[in-house]
């Protein structure tokens, strides 16, 4: 039994109009590619400037409070805290809960 292999395609080197039509195909593909890049630069451009401005929106009562809000170490004129909560005293400790059915059973 003898194999043979049968080519469809000429041996002969492929002619200028051959080279030129793959110019001209690879060109397109490559301009195709650079369209579809662009386009999906300006919609990820547009998605992040939406997202940015829905939480630009939605933190505007937050940013508000943190503008009245008096910054770590302002003191009244009397030298005294304004408030407790500014005073920066840290006390350490540790909390335990106790439920009310156990509040009278000694351990």
């Amino acid at each position: 039994m003898q194999n043979k292999f049968i080519s469809y395609t000429s041996t002969r080197p492929p002619g200028r109009l051959r080279k030129a039509g793959a110019v001209v195909v690879t060109a397109a593909l490559a301009g195709l590619a650079l369209m579809f890049s662009a386009v999906l630069l300006a919609l990820l451009l547009v998605i992040g400037v939406t997202a940015w401005a829905y939480l630009w929106w939605k933190t505007r009562a937050l940013r508000k409070q943190m503008r009245n809000f008096p910054p770590p170490g302002a003191q009244a004129e009397n030298g005294a805290f304004k408030d407790e909560a500014h005073s920066g005293v840290v006390i350490e400790g540790e909390a335990v809960r106790v439920h009310e059915s156990d509040a009278g059973v000694k351990r």
